[in-house]
């Protein structure tokens, strides 16, 4: 709760946004779309590690954009979105691009919201896209035990329903021994 990057809060594990610039140092993507922004300061990580990468966007979806930091929404990498992130234009715009895509959900951690994400993002992915379910780790994987079903349960449901369609990125996962993100390392198969 007290992490920030650059001046502004950022609400996810420091082993995971390491991950995640390794994922955008790999893949180069032409877009990176973050499900559920906050304050920004995750949205304004990406930007910057896009900067040194020299390409690509960051969209930042999310139905209440009204605690974002001007810098965020200044960014010259930047859009953010006023919506939910099954809004199908988000999916539309990730369908658009021609280059690689990375995807993180981490909006609403609800077992019905993240697996309707999942149904939405999935047919826009190309193979070698990347997408990562965040908060896998609610409802006793291994915290909050009585958070109810949430991401885990979705990704769990999601995956037995379509065999096939990720490659589980176990390697990367496992790098650091823990993350927010059990199961959840993603590769569009």
């Amino acid at each position: 709760m007290t992490t920030t990057w650059l001046g502004v809060p950022a609400r996810k594990s420091v082993q995971d946004l390491w991950l995640h610039q390794e994922i955008i140092a790999d893949l180069r993507p032409e877009l990176v779309v973050e499900c559920g922004v906050r304050f920004g300061g995750s949205t304004l990580y990406y930007a910057t590690v896009l900067d040194q990468t020299g390409a690509g966007r960051i969209v930042g979806v999310d139905v209440d954009l009204s605690n974002v930091a001007d810098q965020v929404r200044t960014h010259p990498r930047v859009e953010l979105w006023d919506c939910s992130s099954t809004d199908p234009t988000v999916a539309d715009r990730v369908a658009d691009c021609a280059g690689p895509v990375f995807v993180i959900l981490d909006s609403d951690h609800s077992r019905d919201h993240v697996y309707a994400e999942l149904e939405s993002f999935t047919p826009a992915l190309k193979p070698g896209d990347y997408l990562i379910v965040e908060d896998s780790n609610v409802n006793g994987h291994p915290v909050l035990p009585d958070w109810g079903p949430g991401p885990w349960e979705a990704l769990e449901d999601y995956l037995k329903a379509r065999p096939g369609v990720y490659r589980r990125d176990v390697d990367r996962e496992e790098k650091f021994g823990w993350t927010f993100a059990p199961g959840g390392f993603l590769i569009r198969i």
